[in-house]
């Protein structure tokens, strides 16, 4: 049995001193605000929309609901155009909503909605589309911004994975109507819990800070239908004390992707990342050639302590509660041999070493048996 403590996830928290995070706290106990958009909140979104270099940012309890809160703003209906290999929430959220999940399927190297799918699923029903930046692997967003234009549907970017991109030297988040982001524990940047929207429009900024408030616009006053989406102060200290460290955390974060991808270039292959766009080096997927070869390096690193996942299993196509006319081929097949290794800043060197050579392993003692 392995002590809890010394297991290593595909993730960890990033957690800043203690000391750091109470001078924050002890503002908010100065303020008795702790909620309703207090201090924190608005001097977040204000360093975040500088550092981010975008014009707009509206944060929220969480990515999820800002994908809702953005079909909401755009009064879409009918059906959305999306990818089948994403987190759950990418889909589920289209569905909580009223609409109608189209899946096109994606490119097989990119691991991204493949643009030249999206037009064939384009029918007198469909109201938008839903790429994602899969693991920060930034979309051929051109390409996609041209086929909506064709067509007037909206664009919006679940953007989860994608903290401080740039797509060619701007912002990759100031694509599409919206991009949305998270906050979750799990991400780069985290506030605990929370999301942001990010919108270029002012006119649909002020309407979100409505929608995430009831829809009140004042002390007596319901100008519209809202629901309750606020990040609360304690969460907000926690996105500014994060966001004082990002440097230091991207760096490691980059070190940790460039070891993965000098040790194990030649016996697994990588995503292939979008040229015009800059990484955040959050997730290290691998793809093997096989799911059995997944299987096998995912029982060897768990019988050590070490548990990846495989993200993003299984294929959204296959989720019980959606009708797929189509199968989604490449997704499957994806979904199938994809493993995200553990990345975080806490991992060690000593750690990652025993990783890389239990990969290696599997895969080496794999060749000599001809498996």
């Amino acid at each position: 049995m392995f002590m809890e403590s010394n297991l290593i996830n595909v993730t960890k928290t990033y957690l800043p001193s203690k000391e750091k995070y109470q001078k924050y706290i002890d503002e908010i106990f100065e303020s008795g605000r702790v909620t309703n958009n207090g201090p924190m909140v608005k001097r977040l979104e204000k360093r975040l929309a500088d550092y981010l270099g975008v014009k707009n940012i509206i944060l929220v309890a969480n990515g999820t609901m800002a994908l809702g809160i953005a079909y909401k703003l755009l009064r879409l209906e009918g059906e959305v155009i999306t990818t089948p290999f994403s987190f759950v929430a990418t889909t589920s959220s289209l569905s909580y909503a009223g609409l109608k999940p189209i899946f096109a399927d994606i490119d097989p190297e990119t691991f991204n909605l493949d643009p030249k799918n999206i037009e064939a699923a384009i029918t007198e029903q469909t109201s938008a589309i839903v790429p994602v930046h899969i693991f920060g692997n930034a979309c051929e967003v051109e390409e996609i911004e041209s086929i909506a234009q064709k067509h007037n549907l909206k664009v919006i970017y679940d953007a989860a994975h994608t903290f401080d991109a740039q797509y060619k030297g701007k912002s990759l988040l100031s694509h599409g109507d919206i991009s949305i982001l998270s906050f979750h524990a799990t991400k780069l940047f985290h506030t605990i819990e929370g999301g942001a929207l990010i919108i270029e429009d002012d006119a649909l900024a002020r309407e979100v800070r409505l929608l995430i408030n009831f829809g009140i616009d004042g002390p007596d006053s319901v100008k519209a239908l809202g629901i309750n989406a606020k990040m609360n102060e304690f969460e907000a200290a926690m996105g500014l004390c994060v966001l004082e460290d990002m440097d230091i955390v991207l760096d490691h974060q980059r070190d940790v992707y460039e070891r993965y991808e000098s040790s194990l270039k030649d016996v697994v292959s990588f995503q292939k990342k979008n040229k015009n766009s800059t990484q955040n080096y959050g997730y290290f997927p691998v793809l093997f050639k096989t799911e059995n070869e997944v299987l096998r390096v995912q029982k060897a690193l768990k019988d050590a302590g070490i548990f990846p996942r495989r993200y993003f299993y299984p294929s959204l196509d296959t989720l019980p509660y959606i009708e797929v006319s189509t199968t989604m081929s490449v997704s499957r097949d994806i979904a199938s041999r994809i493993l995200v290794l553990p990345s975080y800043y806490s991992l060690t060197k000593d750690q990652q070493t025993l990783i890389m050579d239990i990969v290696r392993g599997v895969i080496r003692d794999d060749a000599f048996s001809g498996l």
